[in-house]
């Protein structure tokens, strides 16, 4: 059965899109057929991670929305152009990275129903096996709806002071929108703490599993969202850290 996870922080700059983007590549190296939608509309971000820039779209999720297209004419194949060894499929629906586009956006809006629409028709058309959602930070509309919907729900946050708080708020949100699945991922932890005891502070806290505690890497810093980390390098820590979100988020 297909699932739809999204992958929400309360706050931007915590790496969701970077999370995203490598539990996504992950599960479709596995054979599955994977879908990401960037539903960032306001500030898009997650087709960095996958190479494209303004001249590569075609049609974006914002054409979808405003009744331009069907919303799996927006889907673009990622699968070849990211080499490895990929044996399923990746499709990437992004968000318009055109400033004029975004203002519209911005401006007058769009009817927020059709997502959930559009989030049922890409499963249904391309045969997907999951579905992955790049939310907009905070609590909108958009994110309510997300987070209603999905099968599994993934929270980032870093080991902030602002984060806790914003994240406090969310985790109750998603209990009274009756998410079946919650999890909690810890981002760019400093090396100086000890990833178990920020574990252990974090599920108390919150009374929630925590997924993963990632800790900071020069080298992701470096990559600088140039491309899929797990792919540029499979055998990091964060990379395997990574993999083990994936067999979590794939346990029924």
């Amino acid at each position: 059965m297909s699932k739809i996870i999204s992958i929400h922080s309360f706050r931007g700059g915590t790496g969701k899109s970077n999370s995203t983007a490598n539990i996504a590549v992950l599960m479709a190296a596995r054979g599955l057929r994977v879908g990401v939608v960037d539903t960032d509309i306001q500030s898009p971000g997650i087709h960095v991670l996958f190479g494209l820039d303004e001249d590569d779209e075609r049609l974006s999720l914002n054409d979808y929305l405003w009744g331009k297209c069907q919303v799996e004419e927006a889907a673009i194949d990622m699968t070849q152009s990211l080499g490895g060894d990929l044996l399923g499929r990746l499709f990437l629906i992004p968000s318009s990275i055109k400033a004029g586009e975004i203002a519209k956006v911005l401006r007058e809006g769009y009817d927020v129903a059709l997502l959930q629409e559009g989030f049922q028709r890409l499963v249904s058309r391309l045969k997907l096996d999951v579905l992955m959602i790049d939310t907009h930070p905070g609590l909108n509309e958009e994110t309510l709806l997300s987070i209603a919907i999905s099968d599994k729900l993934v929270i980032i946050l870093r080991p902030d002071q602002q984060d806790y708080q914003g994240t406090g708020v969310t985790v109750d949100v998603a209990r009274r929108l009756k998410v079946s699945d919650l999890l909690l991922l810890v981002n760019k932890a400093p090396q100086s703490l000890d990833p178990e005891a920020v574990k252990a502070k974090v599920a108390q806290a919150y009374d929630s599993e925590v997924v993963a505690v990632l800790q900071h890497s020069d080298e992701m810093m470096a990559l600088a969202s140039g491309g899929i980390f797990s792919l540029k390098y499979p055998n990091h820590p964060v990379a395997l850290t990574y993999r083990a979100v994936v067999d979590r988020l794939l346990r029924d």
